[in-house]
């Protein structure tokens, strides 16, 4: 990424559940290119190509953050917010570090 500086993903809000991690994410569809556009107040900030129609949207996220956090799809799931540009994502098979260190790399 060409950005000028990366996100601080220290700040991003994380909750360690038995069943894997939740992560804020608000999502900005029809955004150029899929990216990750940092973190505020503790959310993800996710830049995604697809429109907010039909889940499309929905699914691009799913499949850019298993690839972001080399997880299969299945192991992204929207636990609320599917209507919506903030969602809750359950992330399964990482603790909160590696979700972090993930993002880190990925930004790298």
């Amino acid at each position: 990424m060409t950005d000028h500086h990366a996100p601080d993903f220290a700040t991003l809000a994380l909750t360690e559940r038995a069943d894997g991690v939740i992560v804020q994410v608000r999502v900005i569809s029809r955004g150029g290119r899929e990216q990750i556009d940092g973190v505020g107040a503790g959310i993800l900030r996710v830049r995604l190509t697809a429109p907010p129609v039909d889940g499309a949207a929905n699914k691009a996220l799913q499949r850019f953050l298993a690839t972001v956090l080399h997880q299969p799809k299945g192991a992204i799931t929207i636990a609320s917010g599917a209507h919506s540009r903030q969602k809750m994502l359950l992330i399964a098979g990482l603790s909160g570090d590696q979700v972090r260190q993930r993002l880190a790399s990925w930004q790298a």
